[in-house]
Parts: C-alpha cells; sequence; structure tokens
C-alpha cells in the first residue's frame, strides 16, 4: 500500500508531506535536501538570511537531491523580492509565501516556471490566490508554530477551502503522525506541511538545546506570545516568553530594518537567532503544538519512513 503522490503545478513528490519552512535559520539545506530525497518536498526557510545566504542554502540543496525543493519567505519581509528571484535562479522548484499576500509573486514564479504556493487562513484569501495563479495552497491553521493568520484549527478551516478553490489544498498546524495525515488526506487535502515533526531530526540546523526544548515540551508548555510581525507566534514557554507576557520588552540594541513594518517592541529575528545558536533562555523557541509529541532525535530517512509506517497502520485501521 502506497501514500498518494502530492503534485504542485509541474512538480510531483512521492509522499504527500511537505517539510514547513522554519525560520530563522532552522530549515536550511541539509534539511531540505534530506526531506526531498526521501520523497517529500524539502523547504528553505529564507526569512531572516541574505540574499547571499539564501542563493547558497538554495544550491547546496540543488545540487544534494533531484527531489522538490521548495523556499518559505515571509511577505513581510524589506527583501522579500530579492529572496524569491535568488530562490527562483538556484533552482527552487516552489516558492511558498505567507506572513501577508504579494500578487507580484505570482508573476515572478509565472515567468520563471515556478510553481507559487500562498499559505492562506480563509476561503476569501484561498480563492484571491487561486485568482492570481496559484498551484496550490497550504491553509495553516491556528496550531501551527511561528506566525499564526487565523485563531482556527485546520479541520475547520479545510472543508471551506476545499469547497472554495479547485487548486490543491495543503493543510498545516498540529499533525505529527502518520495518523494525522491519513486524517487530513481522507478529509481531502491533498498534502499535508509539518513543521515541528522535523525539528527533531539531526540534518534540522536547530541547536541542540532547541531540539531538547521541542523533545521535553508538554502541551501545557507551548503557548500563544507576542510579536513585533504584527501577528501572534507559538513558541515554547521560557523565561523570555514570560518577559513578553509581562511587557517587559528588550531593547533593540540594532535594528536591521528585516521588516516592511514592525511593532518594534523588541528585535525578533535577534530572539530566533539567539535560540537557534543555542540560548533558549534568552531567545525565542518558534513550535507547534504537535512539538509535544515530538519525543526523540532521528535522521530523516527514519522520520519519513515513520510517518509512512503509520500511515499505512491507520489505512488497514480502517479498512477492517
Amino acid at each position: 500500500m502506497d501514500m498518494p503522490t502530492l503534485t504542485i503545478g509541474s512538480r510531483t513528490a512521492r509522499l504527500p508531506i511537505v517539510q514547513g519552512g522554519m525560520a530563522v535559520r532552522i530549515s536550511l539545506s541539509p534539511l531540505a535536501s534530506a526531506v526531498a530525497e526521501a520523497g517529500g518536498v524539502g523547504v528553505i526557510a529564507g526569512s531572516g538570511l541574505s540574499v547571499t545566504e539564501l542563493a547558497e542554502e538554495v544550491s547546496r540543496a540543488r545540487a544534494a537531491t533531484e527531489g522538490v525543493i521548495g523556499v518559505n519567505v515571509m511577505v513581510a519581509v524589506r527583501i522579500f523580492k530579492e529572496l524569491v528571484q535568488a530562490a527562483i535562479a538556484e533552482g527552487a522548484d516552489v516558492i511558498i509565501a505567507g506572513a501577508g499576500f504579494s500578487r507580484d509573486v505570482f508573476g515572478w514564479c509565472k515567468d520563471a516556471g515556478v510553481e507559487c504556493v500562498p499559505i492562506v487562513g480563509s476561503a476569501r484569501v484561498a480563492k484571491l490566490a487561486e485568482r492570481f495563479g496559484a498551484s496550490a495552497v497550504v491553509v495553516e491553521g491556528v496550531d501551527a508554530g511561528g506566525h499564526l493568520g487565523t485563531d482556527r484549527h485546520v479541520d475547520d478551516l479545510l472543508p471551506e477551502i476545499l469547497d472554495a478553490v479547485d487548486i490543491p489544498v495543503i493543510a498545516a498546524g498540529g499533525i505529527a503522525t502518520g495518523a494525522d495525515i491519513k486524517r487530513m488526506l481522507d478529509a481531502g487535502a491533498a498534502g499535508v506541511q509539518m513543521g515541528s515533526r522535523f525539528v527533531g531530526t539531526q540534518e534540522c540546523s536547530a541547536s541542540d538545546a532547541f531540539k531538547a526544548m521541542y523533545v521535553a515540551a508538554t502541551e501545557d508548555d507551548i503557548v500563544l506570545t507576542r510579536s513585533p510581525v504584527g501577528l501572534p507566534g507559538r513558541a515554547i514557554v521560557n523565561p523570555f516568553t514570560e518577559r513578553l507576557a509581562r511587557g517587559d520588552y528588550p531593547a533593540i540594541e540594532r535594528c536591521r530594518a528585516c521588516l516592511k513594518e514592525c511593532g518594534k517592541e523588541y528585535c525578533i529575528i535577534s530572539a530566533l537567532e539567539r535560540s537557534q545558536q543555542g540560548d533558549v533562555t534568552t531567545g525565542l523557541v518558534f513550535a507547534g503544538t504537535s512539538a509535544a509529541r515530538v519525543t526523540d532525535v532521528l535522521p530523516v530517512a527514519i522520520v519519513m519512513e515513520r510517518l509512512v509506517e503509520e500511515w499505512r497502520d491507520a489505512e488497514g485501521g480502517a479498512s477492517r
């Protein structure tokens, strides 16, 4: 019994699993290429990288696999256009855009023969994306990690968006197991996007301390927190999130003008960089609710095999 494939425009992945693009520097070429090589869609997070850094990451991933490679860039970042165009130039197959909506990105992708996949949180935005030429959409529910564009669960959003569009819909938010994948596919999704589960892999570029936070986290440890991007964020509770909850924002030592609009309560890129490098006390550890179900750190190939076996077990149980 084989899992369904996932086709996004002209690109087809052997497995319907998209690895979430996690910034800053959590999802880089080692993780993306390993997922793509194992049959999924591997995704590099471009937000927080320079144009040169992103180009190098895409080039490394492209050299390591013939599988499907995507790049996720937040529309909210100031150099959104430059990052997208660098990813396209280096051979990315798919551009995933979230934290805002850009009409221009559809044209850039179409001109280059690259698939454009916006992240959406409503049927209205999904319809708009299809009208502009999206190859697929990711519907991301409130259980996702990082910045959140909705307060609704993916199970509630998915039927509405499936009714609204004819392009493939990829479900995201709180998905951690093969049984979760089966539930989403049975509900009509063409595939799933999973971020937090891939933090618990050897190829993920997060620090060991960052990964250990995931392995130790319980459901009660995963909270909503404030972000200067203007959207709520989901993270693992630590002294930094507790400080934010008190309204005690650390001073910005040097503004890098990384966002088009920033509330300037604190420097989020610095907070994310600190945690990626191992400072999980004064850094921000973004995570989805499914981080509470990450119990070990394994090679990507083993994680993918487990997901397939869990899906098969769930399929077999349903058919009995």
